[in-house]
């Protein structure tokens, strides 16, 4: 007796689509053995019509209608690999109300739309699995849904986007300045032509706004995360930083704390000796700290055709598996029951706590130092370490780095206020975030 096979349209045979169909083809037999019965390709939605042609061989139906695919009543799972929040989200709610599964690498519409889409899928009992949304290749939403299901999550932190990385990476190895390193990513194709959504942080703050959900079973709020991107990073900076014994990275952190919860993306300090501050050019890297479990790391690759697609086809299975199974004994969306979720708020950036690198320039003269300890300690925030750089020959100023214990957001800003305010202090203060990440 043969098992009917579960049949996909897939929108969008690009990068990860093209990766997903050949993937799917070269380990059929495998992939058949663990889900139990053929996932085969029915159908093919894509503009370019010759592409698609071209790599499904004749294998499939092909379309350049898309809501065709979704509406096609012998489709049973729906690929949605299109992007952006747009017609995307038409498909994936049309297929959800057509009584779809959705299989879905669209980060951003799921940090913006999430809580509407997976409502939707509740309310008709279908699955909308993501795995390929985060992190590529690192198989990170099933382990924090499912692996660490018995731990009470107290952080998250993640080098979810690899443009960033690979930059950073070059910054440091080469000392080169930002602008440089963005030319040359943009040539090897690790940055798109319009890079702002890599470089000022949205790609990333769209996948941890996912894992805090994941992490802490709260509503999905893009809208409160705290974005700031590597644009601005001087190389003296990093260099500094690494005197001090901290890389910086682009990290997503979200943290459970008794206020509320942090959901923030920021250039970061870490201490060089983590293994996470040693994944270095465009892979990714999330590190996650559960109460029995401790920290746990995952590494890999966040992009590309077939680490992508890899998370596409595992959460294919899944949704194979679990397809003829009573819609309350899935795995919830969000890792926790729909009527169990959380409310607890997000935090605004003035209320976080975290430690501090400052880098001010200052005229080289006595007491300059004093004036400025004095303004933090007004603020009630402590020094950590202080280096003071020699000043050039015949230049009135030298740079003053400092590094603070853990203070409140708030604070800090008040503090720098006035310090720039002083006739010693020419400019304005950087100020970087610092996380230990560590007991």
């Amino acid at each position: 007796m043969s098992i009917k096979p579960i049949n996909v349209g897939l929108l969008g045979i690009g990068t990860v689509g093209g990766g997903t169909f050949t993937v799917l083809q070269r380990n059929a037999e495998e992939i058949t053995r663990r889900a139990g019965r053929p996932i085969r390709i029915t159908m093919v939605a894509d503009r370019n019509l010759d592409l698609a042609r071209k790599i499904t061989e004749g294998a499939c139906r092909v379309t350049d209608d898309a809501f065709a695919v979704v509406s096609d009543p012998d489709v049973d799972i729906v690929v949605e690999l299109i992007g952006g929040y747009g017609v995307a989200k038409e498909l994936v709610m049309k297929a959800i109300a057509n009584g779809k599964h959705v299989v879905t690498a669209n980060k951003a519409l799921l940090a913006v739309h999430g809580n509407e889409i997976f409502e939707a899928a509740q309310e008709q009992g279908v699955m909308v699995a993501f795995e390929a949304a985060i992190a590529g290749g690192i198989p990170i939403v099933k382990a924090v849904r499912e692996g660490l299901t018995a731990n009470r999550i107290e952080w998250v932190a993640g080098i979810i986007n690899g443009t960033t990385n690979f930059i950073l990476s070059e910054m440091r190895d080469k000392g080169l300045a930002f602008d440089v390193v963005l030319k040359e990513a943009q040539r090897l194709g690790y940055a798109e032509a319009d890079p702002t959504f890599d470089i000022e942080g949205v790609d990333a703050a769209h996948k941890i706004t996912l894992l805090s959900s994941l992490a802490f079973g709260i509503p999905v709020q893009f809208d409160k995360a705290y974005i700031e991107g590597i644009s601005k990073l001087d190389a003296i900076d990093i260099q500094y930083a690494e005197q001090l014994g901290y890389r910086i990275k682009l990290l997503g952190i979200s943290k459970r704390t008794e206020e509320g919860v942090e959901l923030r993306v920021h250039p970061t300090l870490i201490p060089a000796k983590r293994l996470i501050a040693n994944v270095e050019g465009a892979m990714n890297a999330v590190l996650v700290q559960g109460d029995a479990v401790g920290p746990t790391l995952y590494y890999g690759k966040g992009a590309g055709a077939e680490p992508t697609a890899s998370a596409v086809i595992a959460d294919l299975v899944d949704v194979t598996r679990m397809h003829t199974a009573d819609p309350e004994n899935r795995v919830p969306h969000l890792a926790f029951q729909p009527n169990a979720m959380s409310d607890l708020a997000i935090l605004p950036m003035d209320e976080v706590q975290t430690s501090y690198y400052l880098r001010l320039r200052v005229q080289d003269k006595p007491g300059v130092l004093a004036d400025i300890t004095r303004i933090l300690a007004g603020e009630q925030i402590s020094i950590g370490a202080v280096i003071q750089k020699e000043p050039g020959e015949g230049e009135p100023q030298a740079d003053l780095i400092m590094l603070t214990h853990q203070t409140r957001e708030k604070r800090i800003n008040a503090a720098l206020a006035k310090i720039e305010a002083l006739d010693v202090v020419a400019g304005k203060v950087t100020k970087l975030r610092m996380e230990e990440l560590g007991k």
